[in-house]
């Protein structure tokens, strides 16, 4: 999983038939020290984020499990939104010293 911060929505008139209805967000990669690290992605959402939001996301083929449907064109899927993030911890379960 990643974190992130949603930055936008996106738009499509035209989607593919399975995911017609669906919700996309922009999503700015975050850092465990929640500094921007990357690029920003387009990420389905399925748990209602909102401009501004820290959330956690998947990429590849784990982007689909959290779908009802599969074998959809899928690259990233928010799966939950961050409440409380303790920066320190994290980096030192990454980077132990």
């Amino acid at each position: 999983m990643h974190l992130g911060r949603v930055i936008g929505d996106l738009t499509s008139v035209v989607k593919y038939k399975e995911i017609t209805g669906e919700k996309f967000l922009i999503v700015e990669p975050l850092d465990y020290s929640l500094q921007i690290k990357g690029t920003p992605t387009v990420a389905l959402d399925t748990v209602h984020a909102g401009v501004g939001d820290i959330i956690f996301y998947v990429v590849g083929r784990e982007a689909t499990f959290a779908l009802d449907f599969f074998n959809v064109p899928i690259d990233a899927t928010i799966v939950g939104i961050v409440d409380d993030v303790n920066p320190e911890l994290l980096i030192d379960l990454v980077e132990p010293k």
